[in-house]
């Protein structure tokens, strides 16, 4: 089971039918991409999908984060996911990188509460350059 995280909070995320990068050519309009995946490869059909989950599979591996900004300059529109081992510390720049939720296992959010997740919620309001324009 899984938990998504969004600025509202923890919640069930609704099963979805996607398939891996390797496969999309037979997508269904959920894409799993890894944190390795090219997705320069996807232009041709992103308007085609309406949900893409990013793995990371170490909380120290960034690479998820990259994949997020090339798909948004790619003009994907639709929802896009990071899943597995993201930090509560973290939210903040995955929501900056074009993330629209974490989805995280029942046990990180044992360790990490909704509270956790919701005190990073306010997203916008706290980057260094708000800071330094203060």
């Amino acid at each position: 089971m899984s938990i998504l995280v969004t600025d509202q909070g923890f919640s069930t995320p609704a099963p979805a039918d996607t398939v891996a990068f390797a496969d999309r050519a037979r997508h269904r309009g959920a894409l799993d991409l890894a944190n390795t995946d090219d997705p320069d490869a996807l232009a041709d059909i992103l308007d085609d999908l309406t949900l893409i989950r990013v793995a990371f599979p170490a909380f120290h591996d960034g690479r998820g984060f990259t994949i997020a900004r090339r798909l948004r300059h790619l003009g994907y529109l639709g929802q896009l996911h990071a899943q597995g081992h993201v930090l509560a510390d973290q939210y903040a720049m995955a929501r900056r990188t074009g993330f629209d939720a974490v989805e995280i296992s029942d046990d990180l959010a044992a360790r990490q509460p909704e509270a956790d997740w919701l005190a990073r919620a306010d997203w916008q309001a706290n980057d260094y350059q708000s800071l330094l324009r203060g």
